[in-house]
C-alpha cells in the first residue's frame, strides 16, 4: 500500500526527486542523506525498498516505526538523515525519504544502500602454506539492478589491492576474476610461508574516488589439524597424555614422601634425651665418710653429692626469669 502512495504521488503532488548512491563496507555505520531544508524533522518519512513489492514504512512523520525488526539499529539525524548502525549485507536496497514542504507538495530522495562483503571460499577446508586459497569480495546493490549496468552508468570499479596499496592484478601470482551480473570479484593464490598475517583489500572505487573497502588478514591454522575440523582425541591420544603426565606424577609422589620422612624425623628428633640434654658436668666421687652410729637421724652434707644437670631446648632459650613450671630436683645418694 505505501508503494502504491509513493507511485500516485508522484503522479500528482512531487516537486522534485533526488538519486543518490552510498558506499559502505559490512560492519560499519552508514549516513543516509536527506537533503532536508526545514527547520524541524515533523514532516519527515523514510520508506525501504529492499526488492519487494511492498516498502517499510521506517520513519513517519518524524517518528521511527516500532514494528520493524531492525529498529534498535537506526535513528533519526538532526538533519532528517537516516543512521543505520552496523550495516549488514541484508540491510542494502532504497531508502527514500519524503519531506512535505506544505500540504500538497513534498519532495523525495531515493538513496541506494550499496554493501561491500569479503568473505573465503565456502570449500575452504585449511589455511596453510602451499594451500589454494579464494576470497570472494561481493557488492550488495538493489534487486533488479544489473551489475554491469551499474558499473558502466557509474563507473564502478572492483580492486584488490595488498597492504602497501600495490594493485594485485599485475602480480602473476594472483589469479583475479569477476562476475560482472552479480557484482563478484575473486582473488585466488597459492599461499606461501611469509603470507601469514598478511592483509588483502578489496575497494570500490568510482572514478577516481575510493567509495569502501573490505580488509582480509590471512591467519595459518594449526599445521596438524585442518581450520575446519576439530580433533576428537581417541585412545593413543589419551595413552600419550598420561605419559607426558607421568614426570609430573611420580615429582608429587618423591615431595609427598620426602614430607613423610621429614615428620617422622622431627618426632624422633623431638623424643631423643641426647639432645634434651645438652651436657652434663661430671662429678669428683666423694671418699665416703665413717658410717654413722645408728642412732643419728639426720643426713650429714658430707654424705650428699651434687650432679649439675643443664636442659637445652628451647622451652628456656628465651626466657630470663624463673616461671612456675621451672622445677628442679635435688637428689640425696648415701655412700
Amino acid at each position: 500500500m505505501l508503494g502504491l502512495m509513493i507511485l500516485c504521488s508522484l503522479l500528482t503532488g512531487a516537486s522534485g526527486r533526488t538519486y543518490l548512491h552510498v558506499f559502505s563496507s559490512d560492519g560499519e555505520n552508514v549516513n543516509l542523506p536527506c537533503n532536508n531544508d526545514l527547520t524541524d524533522c515533523t514532516s519527515t518519512s523514510w520508506a525501504y525498498s529492499g526488492g519487494s513489492s511492498v516498502a517499510d514504512l521506517l520513519v513517519e512523520k518524524g517518528i521511527k516505526n516500532n514494528d520493524i525488526k531492525r529498529r534498535e539499529r537506526l535513528s533519526l539525524g538532526s538533519d532528517c538523515s537516516l543512521n543505520i548502525y552496523k550495516v549488514t549485507t541484508e540491510d542494502h536496497g532504497v531508502y527514500s525519504c519524503r519531506q512535505y514542504e506544505k500540504t500538497e507538495t513534498f519532495t523525495d530522495t531515493d538513496v541506494h544502500l550499496n554493501v561491500l562483503h569479503v568473505s573465503p571460499s565456502s570449500t575452504q577446508t585449511e589455511i596453510r602454506p602451499g594451500r589454494s586459497f579464494t576470497l570472494s569480495c561481493q557488492l550488495y546493490i538493489h534487486y533488479g539492478y544489473s551489475c554491469f549496468n551499474f558499473f558502466i552508468s557509474e563507473r564502478i570499479e572492483m580492486v584488490w589491492v595488498n597492504k602497501t596499496g600495490v594493485n594485485l592484478r599485475s602480480d602473476s601470482r594472483y589469479q583475479i576474476s569477476s562476475s560482472p551480473h552479480h557484482c563478484i570479484s575473486t582473488l585466488t593464490t597459492t599461499l606461501l610461508h611469509e603470507d601469514d598475517n598478511t592483509e588483502w583489500t578489496c575497494q570500490v572505487t568510482k572514478g577516481n574516488k575510493l567509495e569502501t573497502s573490505v580488509r582480509y588478514t590471512v591467519t595459518y591454522s594449526d599445521a596438524s589439524t585442518p581450520a575446519t575440523e576439530t580433533a576428537t582425541p581417541g585412545i593413543p591420544a589419551v595413552t600419550a597424555a598420561l605419559a607426558a603426565l607421568l614426570p609430573l606424577i611420580a615429582l608429587i609422589a618423591l615431595i609427598a614422601l620426602w614430607l613423610i620422612c621429614r615428620k617422622r624425623a622431627g618426632a624422633d628428633k623431638k623424643a631423643d634425651p641426647a639432645e634434651v640434654i645438652s651436657s652434663l658436668t661430671p662429678v669428683t666421687p666423694v671418699t665416703p665418710a665413717p658410717r654413722p652410729p645408728p642412732d643419728d637421724a639426720h643426713v650429714r652434707t658430707e654424705d650428699v653429692a651434687y650432679a649439675e644437670v643443664i636442659i637445652s631446648t628451647n622451652k628456656f632459650t628465651e626466657r630470663h626469669t624463673v616461671q612456675s613450671d621451672d622445677k628442679v630436683t635435688y637428689a640425696a645418694i648415701r655412700s
